[in-house]
């Protein structure tokens, strides 16, 4: 059986036989993956009234645990976005209710955000779906063969220094 990517490696094969397009094979069927999976969080997130960003940030500091309150520059290392696109995105949860802002106590430079209690009920509420989602997007895979993709894609993402928050 072949993939879109296996028909890509063809036609290069047949236009440049002299390039060595082989990583297309990994390279193209990651970002390939990436996009479908993430096409299928985002549909069902937009089932639950959520953009795919506003579930990452609540699920942040849902997870960061504890009273799920973090400082602003913690929050943007744990969601992998810039301080100033984090701004924009509390601005529109702190509209929605789902989440505080405010100044730290002592420290009028850093800013905390919290879940309001919407926030902590709403992604609650869409955690254990949203796990079974992403179980049932991998459902063509094994168990085993999970473990053994999940193993490749830690070495990768080591190699390529992705090791902290």
């Amino acid at each position: 059986m072949e993939d879109a990517v296996d028909q890509i490696l063809g036609q290069w094969a047949c236009t440049r036989p002299d390039v060595d397009v082989s990583p297309t094979g990994v390279i193209g069927r990651v970002s390939r993956a990436s996009r479908l999976l993430e096409r299928g969080v985002r549909e069902f997130l937009g089932e639950h009234g959520l953009e795919a960003w506003e579930f990452d940030m609540l699920a942040t500091l849902l997870r960061s645990g504890g009273d799920a309150t973090m400082c602003m520059k913690d929050m943007s290392s744990a969601a992998m976005v810039s301080p100033g696109a984090l701004t924009n995105r509390m601005d529109q949860l702190v509209k929605r209710g789902l989440v505080d802002r405010r100044l730290a106590p002592g420290n009028r430079r850093m800013t905390l955000v919290s879940l309001t209690d919407e926030g902590r009920a709403l992604v609650d509420e869409v955690l254990e779906r949203h796990a079974a989602n992403e179980d049932r997007l991998l459902s063509g895979l094994s168990a085993t063969e999970r473990d053994s993709l999940a193993a490749l894609l830690r070495k990768l993402l080591v190699s390529l220094d992705d090791t902290t928050l």
